[in-house]
């Protein structure tokens, strides 16, 4: 039984939490134009990297809010939530390292055209909520 000489227990208690950040994917540097320039150049460092050079953060010509794999991970957590499919990607690799989109107007792209195009509708909206690509 409590004693009328206690002191009774707040009534709310104060709440200790984080600031709440505006924008959580906000980064320094600047975001791309696109999703297809965010590709192009992920697809290139890839290639590079590939090729035995070392990619390093800040290095390059413009300061970007990402690294080359950030966009690689976006891509492939849209395939493994099967949003992507495999042609998907065949698509995305050949023209990416290439450095140009399939052209609609030539027969033997028009399909690479339309997958493209799907997996972009698909891409873009992930990477602008990330913050990489306007």
């Amino acid at each position: 039984m409590l004693s009328p000489a206690t002191t009774p227990l707040p009534a709310v208690r104060p709440h200790r939490s984080a600031p709440a950040v505006p924008e959580p994917y906000a980064a320094d540097g600047q975001p791309f134009d696109g999703a297809e320039e965010a590709w192009f150049w992920a697809v290139q460092a890839q290639d590079a990297k590939a090729a035995g050079a070392r990619v390093v953060a800040g290095r390059g010509l413009v300061e970007r809010p990402c690294e080359p794999q950030d966009v690689l991970r976006v891509v492939d957590r849209l395939y493994r939530a099967r949003r992507l499919q495999r042609d998907h990607l065949h698509v995305l690799v050949h023209y990416g390292r290439r450095l140009s989109a399939p052209d609609a107007e030539r027969f033997r792209e028009q399909r690479a055209h339309a997958l493209w195009r799907e997996a972009f509708d698909v891409i873009a909206p992930a990477l602008r909520d990330k913050g990489i690509a306007r």
